[in-house]
């Protein structure tokens, strides 16, 4: 194992807080001369289950800890998914059927071993433990909490001023994403920053239960490809991991200088000396298209291999720095009823018909070299549509 210094040093790299860092401090010395690995937790509400660069921010942290020798137990929350995060919310969220958190929970767990190490990863569903609780059980966790601390929160006391109604409910989902904790008895718990009082609420109740309380990495939120909100596939600004090299690729390519080293720092698993490296050769006058090449080529790598990363790059340059067409362009089968927008989808330029009317309204989109705005333009076989200057698709009718 690495020592407690090093250890330290890459899990704090890109954190937005860590709480309790002489605990964390304390339990790596101690993981270090019993040789035994630390317990790290992630909860996730399976309710979005197609995971971008934005979702993955945590996910690297925990892989950068597994590579130290920790293990990771990602908690999906197919019981508390059925009452809703309420963090951020001006009401109460629609529960989720059962049959849809499951399904939600099965797709994000194909795509979690995708950034994980699957030898140290542990993927559970709190159901196993929550919905043995008996009503004595629930009332005696509940007595440890108070509504005043409740009301702390700045989405309950935001809708209790405003008249707004919160379902008691609600109140249950941070004693249950802590009694996760209590269960796991967990070293380290990751998140977002909006994720604070649901975090803190495991370190509060493990206390009462007897156990050290967790220490708590928060990570900061990854902006989009626009350069200014939250990473979102609602606002077409995010880079999924299951895109292909190319477009994963060509999107990082189009990110804003001033996010480079954030990006270095939150999508990848570069040592923090080496990216304090790249942050002095940017200071000192180092192209930025360079060090962004390296960027994409880092994340591209990752998640598709060294192979299909130069494959990328190698389209990028022929693309962009020569402007040509790539010379193999994707085929998308089509059906002849296909309207402009379906073929965009399936093709995968964009996550759904309201994005390609986005585009194309915003003339994003050409077809043979001819940009068009307008969304109901029809296609037919051997169309090529693009969007932007890097992603192409080749229509072929379905024989």
């Amino acid at each position: 194992m690495l020592s407690v210094k090093e250890q330290l040093e890459i899990i704090s790299k890109g954190t937005d807080e860590i709480i309790g860092m002489e605990d964390l401090e304390t339990k790596l010395k101690k993981s270090i001369e019993e040789s035994k690995p630390l317990t790290i937790k992630l909860g996730l509400d399976p309710s979005a289950p197609d995971i971008h660069l934005g979702h993955a921010v945590v996910l690297r942290k925990i892989k950068q800890m597994q590579d130290m020798g920790h293990r990771a137990v990602i908690i999906l929350g197919d019981f508390t998914g059925m009452i809703g995060d309420p963090t951020g919310k001006s009401k109460t969220r629609k529960q989720l059927l059962r049959e849809q958190v499951l399904e939600n929970a099965r797709t994000y767990k194909e795509q979690l071993l995708r950034v994980l190490d699957p030898e140290k990863t542990e993927v559970k569903f709190n159901s196993e433990w929550l919905a043995k609780l008996n009503f004595s059980e629930v009332l005696s966790l509940a007595s440890k909490c108070t509504v005043a601390r409740m009301m702390e929160r700045e989405d309950f006391k935001n809708r209790f001023t405003n008249g707004q109604s919160i379902g008691i409910h609600e109140f249950f989902y941070p004693i249950m994403q802590a009694f996760d904790s209590i269960h796991l008895h967990a070293d380290i718990e990751l998140g977002g920053r909006d994720q604070r009082f649901n975090l803190l609420m495991g370190r509060t109740l493990q206390k009462e239960f007897g156990q050290e309380s967790q220490a708590v990495v928060m990570m900061p939120l990854l902006e989009g490809t626009d350069g200014v909100n939250k990473m979102s596939k609602s606002l077409g600004n995010y880079i999924g991991i299951d895109e292909d090299a190319v477009a994963m690729f060509n999107k990082v390519m189009t990110i804003p200088d001033n996010l480079i080293i954030k990006y270095f720092n939150l999508a990848t698993d570069m040592h923090p000396k080496d990216i304090s490296k790249i942050e002095e050769s940017l200071s000192m006058g180092e192209n930025p298209k360079n060090i962004k090449m390296q960027l994409a080529k880092e994340i591209t790598t990752l998640y598709h291999g060294e192979t299909e990363a130069k494959k990328a790059e190698e389209n990028f340059i022929q693309v962009f720095a020569e402007r040509q067409k790539p010379q193999e362009i994707r085929a998308v089968s089509i059906e002849e009823t296909d309207d402009i927008l379906s073929a965009m989808v399936k093709g995968k330029l964009c996550a759904s018909r309201s994005e390609a009317r986005r585009l194309v309204l915003g003339g994003a989109v050409k077809i043979n070299d001819q940009k068009t705005t307008d969304f109901k333009t029809a296609v037919k076989n051997n169309d090529i549509i693009n969007v932007g200057k890097f992603k192409f698709i080749k229509l072929v009718h379905r024989a």
